[in-house]
């Protein structure tokens, strides 16, 4: 997955994607892993994405042309990285997909405080995208063991929409990581604890 943006395209900073899963929110998703992070936390499974210039510039309508062409799936996950580095082109993403009848679950290292204190439009706009937001700094020393989608203890999941609701049983199953092939490279993804079991 990459092109050559033209100057005036919309375009986003890509670390991995994985087409199918259902390790990244309710249902079946897309996720979108971006390239790129202010804030890396100790104990980050992903490490790697923290340079915010690796990675290909993929346009918003490659992006979207790519997940609207997936079959079968209900939403979805945006991920780093932190997708609140690249809020105008995420939005621009995370809107369309919206307009389509996804539903939108974006996981960020900022509390869902410290993002509205920003007073920044773009990141206004890509929050308001949001059906699901899991919010906060991952702690390597607070495992989340009981909740589905949640790396540490202290992060918090927002209901923004009342598109899901917290009874929802899938938001009580156990929490799951998965092992993927996507354009040739080994993705691991889900529970951060066992997804770092998994590497080698």
């Amino acid at each position: 997955m990459s092109e050559v943006p033209q100057p005036s395209e919309p375009a986003l900073r890509v670390a991995q994607f994985v087409p199918r899963t259902e390790a990244e929110g309710p249902g079946h998703r897309f996720a979108l892993w971006l390239q790129g992070c202010p804030l890396r936390c100790p104990g980050c499974c992903n490490p790697e994405m923290f340079a915010p210039d690796r990675g290909p510039l993929v346009t918003v309508e490659e992006l979207a042309r790519r997940v609207l062409s997936t079959p079968d799936i209900e939403g979805f996950s945006l991920l780093g990285g932190e997708p609140f580095a690249q809020p105008g082109p995420a939005a621009a993403l995370c809107e369309r997909l919206r307009g389509a009848g996804l539903s939108i679950m974006i996981f960020s290292g900022y509390t869902l405080a410290e993002l509205r204190a920003q007073a920044n439009p773009e990141v206004d706009r890509l929050l308001a995208t949001a059906d699901l937001l899991v919010d906060g700094r991952y702690e390597k020393d607070q495992p989340d063991t009981r909740r589905r989608w949640i790396g540490s203890r202290n992060q918090v999941l927002h209901f923004l929409t009342p598109r899901y609701s917290p009874e929802d049983p899938r938001f009580s199953a156990p929490n799951t990581a998965e092992i993927h092939f996507v354009d040739g490279k080994l993705v691991i993804n889900g529970w951060p604890e066992l997804a770092n079991r998994l590497r080698p």
